[in-house]
């Protein structure tokens, strides 16, 4: 169970400032340890998704309209935690013109004029393919840019409905080619019917796009509610993926059963 000290702060600093966080809407399991930590992964926007992907725990429906203040708070619970490393992701919001790309802009924005020496990495939505908001996002001051693939193409369609996987792909190459010096970065769940062979097409696939970083976990069932687990994936092959993935160019690879996109974020800088 989640608690101690570090945790007990994180809770009160994020409470106190009134921010949502994907630790506590996507039930990740890492939320002890990293809170503990003093990290956390701020969610923007609100708590409900337009979206329902069938793997998420974030609830869908209505949504909230965007509060100005938002980006304010995040740079100043971000002082207050001391954190080095800030990771800013987000619900869909696909009833925005830019789905909320003006706002990651802002997010980071604040954050560097509170605290210039904190990296930022932004994880964010697909924007329907608004390559114009992809590039909002790129050029705002964060150093790296993280957009989920999350499974192999021919599962998109039961695991990601509204996604497209090309589209994911030139989320991540469109940053690429707004900014050089733009580290990018996917993350994939494992154990939903996915082969060996289509993860290393995949692989290959992020590497042609310029993606650097990757991250790769183990699928867990949030509640009845969600797909379930096809296979729990050996963390001996998780192993081996991870050399697999080095060997393709990747520049850093987390790869493990509890591994989600912002665990351990700060390494990945």
């Amino acid at each position: 169970m989640p608690g101690g000290p570090g945790y007990t702060r994180t809770k009160a600093i994020v409470s106190a400032f009134k921010l949502n966080t994907v630790c506590q809407e996507a039930q990740c399991p890492n939320i002890a340890e990293c809170w503990g930590h003093g990290t956390a992964t701020f969610m923007l926007m609100g708590e409900v998704c337009t979206r329902n992907c069938r793997f998420c725990a974030v609830s869908h429906g209505r949504v909230e309209t965007l509060d100005p203040e938002e980006p304010r708070r995040v740079a100043e619970a971000a002082l207050k935690m001391g954190l080095s490393h800030v990771v800013v992701t987000s619900v869909n919001r696909d009833d925005l013109p830019d789905g909320g790309a003006l706002h990651f802009a802002e997010t980071a924005r604040a954050l560097k004029a509170l605290k210039p020496d904190c990296t930022i990495e932004v994880l964010t939505p697909d924007f329907q393919g608004n390559e114009d908001a992809v590039a909002t996002v790129a050029r705002s001051p964060i150093e790296i840019y993280n957009h989920n693939t999350e499974t192999v193409p021919r599962l998109y369609k039961r695991v990601r409905p509204g996604a497209k996987y090309e589209r994911s792909l030139r989320v991540l190459q469109r940053a690429k080619d707004v900014r050089s010096d733009l580290k990018t970065k996917t993350g994939l769940m494992l154990g939903l019917g996915e082969t060996y062979e289509e993860l290393l097409e995949v692989f290959g696939d992020l590497r042609a796009v310029g993606c650097d970083i990757l991250t790769l976990g183990q699928y867990l069932r949030p509640s009845q509610e969600q797909l379930p687990v096809e296979r729990y994936v050996h963390p001996d092959e998780f192993a081996v993926l991870r050399e697999e993935a080095l060997a393709l160019g990747f520049r850093y690879v987390e790869s493990g059963p509890l591994v989600r996109s912002s665990y351990h974020a700060w390494k990945h800088v």
